[in-house]
This record gives structure tokens, sequence and C-alpha cells, in this order.
């Protein structure tokens, strides 16, 4: 336990210890103080503040300001009004509520009586941000959160331009690791260069508290990105996965061979790295601080997952698609003002129609059932599935590597995986180690070394490896213009977020629509 969080940890123990002989000053029962629960009942009474400032003190960030207004506060009451004296307590209780129960004689003057004293307007606006901040934080961290959708991976039940409203009760609110940061903004301060906006000086472990219900299967998730643990400094990648890029890099280095590149991985990789830490800086990111993606979740923990000819196979059985999902498709058109036609027909945005190449031939995502429409009813000349047989060996499908049979893995034909559920244990055998040697070290917190054969944990050897949580996998419904699991795998249990609930507003903008406007169909419509 880091000295911070012990610092947070002994305030209720001196509380108890302080309490008693405040409120004996203040002619309360003494023994009132020393009892957990009871004693901040007791203490907002003798405040004369609301009972209900009770529900903000049980949750980690908010408490953090409610607690130092009621050491403030209590400094007040018993006559330390001066703004030095004020500062002491709410930034020192550690000093401050020992000196001024066993220090001090100070009789009990009962809070600052504002009844017949006209407030400042500086002191009405503090106290009103106060207040509402939070409030605020307390719904933002523990019941709802609103997002953007910024990309088309989840087109064309999620689109760009769509303002969600998560739930963060659906699975149980997520208790935040850092809770020290600044209030309405997640990992960076605006106008900044991604500088932080919290301190990783206190950490909470993992906690989530009880929720409505569990993950299921096509659930809209909203969690943290996996791969977000480390970041390139800009603004730009900072929400792209920097392992991708600094593998790129990498096998740039190897002279654009992939083979070369796995053969000699730790130095190329080292040489990325090098790369990026001079051009632009690198930094981690803790679990609650990584970058919030959103996709539909398809595999749960235990399963036994795979793609086949773009189909989703769970424990050997197909299982049937969600509605709404897209595929890439090259569509070759009778005339090129036929484009136009077919964007107005079926509401197709310069998001869907994704290039175009001589003699006709677009490139766009449609669902199924639009590219069976474009040729029965002879729109078109011909319409092909896009191919992504291409990206074989080239080491962009997780798990990143060409061994045994990852290669021949692509976006529509991928696994079997298993999908590890809390408690399980694998064996450690060198295909294993490749599928699942992130999610022991990054995921979990251990060291994995195999050497001469044997495979060693936290430097024990060892032939086994049980899971400490479930993990999901996730993927976008624009199925092949989506950066999800089937790139950089699993997502763990405690990386979960919430569900997206619906679209409170949604909005298109010029640079990627081609037009604007508000989409007024979709204002408060659910996510399916």
């Amino acid at each position: 336990m880091n000295l911070p969080l012990l610092l947070l940890a002994i305030l209720p123990v001196l509380h108890m210890v302080t309490l008693p002989r405040l409120f004996q000053r203040a002619g309360l029962t003494a023994w009132h103080g020393a009892v957990p629960g009871l004693n901040y009942w007791i203490w907002l009474g003798m405040l004369k503040r609301p009972k209900h400032w009770l529900l903000p003190l049980l949750f980690p960030g908010p408490n953090l300001i409610m607690i130092s207004i009621l050491h403030v506060e209590t400094g007040i009451a018993f006559g330390k009004r001066g703004t030095g004296q004020q500062w002491f307590m709410g930034a020192l209780p550690w000093a401050g509520m020992p000196w001024l129960a066993f220090a001090t004689q100070d009789e009990f003057q009962g809070p600052r009586n504002w009844e017949n004293v006209k407030k400042g307007m500086i002191r009405e606006w503090s106290e009103a941000i106060l207040w509402a901040t939070v409030v605020a934080s307390l719904i933002r961290g523990y019941v709802f959160e609103a997002f953007t959708i910024p990309t088309a991976s989840m087109e064309d039940s999620m689109l760009v331009g769509d303002y969600l409203v998560v739930s963060k009760m659906s699975y149980g609110p997520k208790v935040p690791e850092t809770p020290l940061s600044l209030p309405f903004v997640h990992n960076a301060i605006p106008g900044t260069h991604l500088r932080s906006s919290y301190l990783d000086w206190v950490t909470i472990p993992y906690t989530r508290l009880p929720g409505f219900g569990e993950v299921d299967r096509y659930d809209a998730v909203v969690f943290n990105f996996p791969n977000g643990d480390t970041v390139v400094v800009d603004s730009y990648l900072a929400g792209h996965d920097y392992h991708a890029l600094l593998r790129q890099r990498a096998i740039g280095y190897a002279g654009g061979d992939p083979v070369a590149y796995e053969q000699d991985k730790g130095r190329f990789d080292g040489m990325a790295r090098r790369e990026w830490s001079r051009t632009h800086g690198i930094k981690a990111r803790p679990v609650d601080k990584k970058e919030h993606y959103v996709k539909r979740c398809v595999g749960l923990p235990g399963e036994d997952l795979a793609i086949v000819n773009r189909e989703l196979v769970i424990n050997g059985d197909v299982v049937e698609s969600p509605p709404g999902l897209q595929f890439n498709y090259m569509v070759k058109l009778k005339r090129d003002a036929d484009l136009r036609v077919i964007k107005e027909r079926f509401g197709l945005t310069d998001i869907d129609i994704q290039g175009q190449a001589p003699g006709g031939r677009v490139f766009m995502a449609l669902r199924e059932d639009e590219a069976e429409t474009l040729m029965v009813q002879g729109l078109v000349e011909a319409v092909e599935p896009y191919d992504p047989t291409s990206r074989r060996g080239t080491l962009d499908m997780y798990p990143n590597t060409n061994r045994f049979d990852f290669a021949s893995w692509d976006l529509d034909n991928y696994g079997p995986i298993h999908l590890p559920a809390a408690g399980e244990t694998i064996e450690l055998t060198p295909r294993n180690l490749a599928l699942y040697n992130r999610v022991i070290t990054a995921y979990e917190g251990h060291d994995v070394v195999e050497r001469d054969g044997q495979v060693f944990l936290d430097g024990q050897p060892t032939e086994e490896y049980t899971f400490q949580q479930g993990y999901y996998w996730l993927m976008g419904d624009n199925r092949h213009s989506s950066a999800d699991s089937r790139y950089w795998g699993f997502v763990p249990e405690d990386h979960v977020v919430g569900r997206a609930a619906f679209t409170w507003f949604s909005k298109m903008n010029e640079a990627q629509h081609g037009e604007s406007g508000i989409r007024w169909d979709r204002m408060f419509k659910s996510v399916r």
C-alpha cells in the first residue's frame, strides 16, 4: 500500500479517535464519535448539515471533496475561522483533527450562521459550483456518463456523431482506481500536450459495485481500451493502438518483412520504441484512464469462439448475427452518376463510401441486404465482397504472430480461440503462451519467461496458469472497418465500463459525412 492510500485509509480511524473528544465539547454523547457510521451521522448534525451528505461520503472520488469540507467546517465550528486555519484543516486533517481535539481547548461555537448575513457573490458561486461538482462527479462516476462516437466501427447501429448515454449501473459501476482527478475530464487536460488530468499518488485496487446484471452476448459495451496502457504523446495518435504502431514501425526497421521481424523481435521493437520516444514521447496510463471504446460483445468468458466465412461460431455452433452488420464491398457502377442515386436511396454518407477506383469501381460499406438489393434491382453492374485474406501473415491479427496456425487468420476467418473464465486453469503450452502471454503479464500483473523449454511464472517453474478474472471478445458492427478484438485480443472484466443505453443527440459533420445537420430521428433512440 502506498503512503497516500495509507493516509486516506487511516482517516476513519482518526475520526474514531478525535470525534469523541469534539462531540463531548459540543455537548453531545462522546462515545457516538467512536462508532463507525453513527459518528458521521452525528457529525453532520453537529455541523447542521443535511443527512443526505452521507451519500457522497460513501463513494471514492466525491468523498474526498466532502470529507475536506467537513474538516474545514469542523474547524470553523470550534473557532478556527482564519483563512490559513481553514486551509490547514482541509489539506492536513491528519494533523488538524488531533490538534483541534487534543491540543486546543476552544469551546464549540457552532457552524457559521448565514441566516442574517448576505454571502458575497464569489462565495455563493463557489459553494454552488462545489456542490454541483460533487453531485455531477457522483452521477458521472457511478450512474451514467455521456460518450461520443468518433469512428464508423459500429455503423450502422451507432453512427459517427452520436452522443450516447452509457449506463454504469448495468454491470455495476467501477470504483475509480485513480480518485485524485480533475472533475469532468477523462485522462488529459484540454489545451495541453496530453498533460494527465489525474494524480497516480493514490491508487485503489479494482472494485466493482453491485449492478443490475452481467455482460450478455451482443450488448453494446463501453470499455477501457486494453492496449491503451501505453500511448504516444500526440493528440491524434493517443487514441490509437500504441502496440500496433510500434509493431508496424519495427517491421519497417526489418525491411518490411514480418518473418525477419519475428526472428529478432526484441531488437526491432527497441529501435521503434526509441524512435517513438524521441519524436513524440510515450506514457503509461492506469486502467480507468485508458481511452473509452464501444463495441459489441460477441464472446463471453469460458467460451470457444471462431469466425468462419463471416459467421460467428460459439462452442462449435453458428449463432445468429445481430441486425445491421456491415461489410465492405467493391461495387462496379453502370454510370458514375449512379453513385449519387445510390447514396440517397440507401442513406449512405461519405463515411460509407470508402474509396473510388477507375472504371466506376467504388469501395463501400453495406449491409448484406443492401448489397443484395443493389444486384437484384439492377442498380449496379457488379457487387463483390471484400476479400481480407491479404491481412494474413502481416501480424495484424491477434496474437500478432505467424507462429502455429495464427498466420492463416483474417477478418472473416478467425480462430478458434478460447476466452478464459475467472478461476479457469490452462496448460502453458507454447501455443497457449502465444495466445495468453499479454493477458498474464499486462492484465494480471505477472512475469512470464520461457527458458530452455521451461516456463517460469514470477521466477517459479510452472506448467499451468489460473486466470484471476474473466475475458470478453468484442467486435464492431462494421466488421471490415473496426479495430477490435481480432486485432488486439481480449477485453478483461476490469476494463468494462458500462452498457450503451441510448442516443441523446446526434449530428452529422461536413468533414466526415459530406453534409451537416442534426439527425432528429436518432434523438433518445435506444441502442440495440
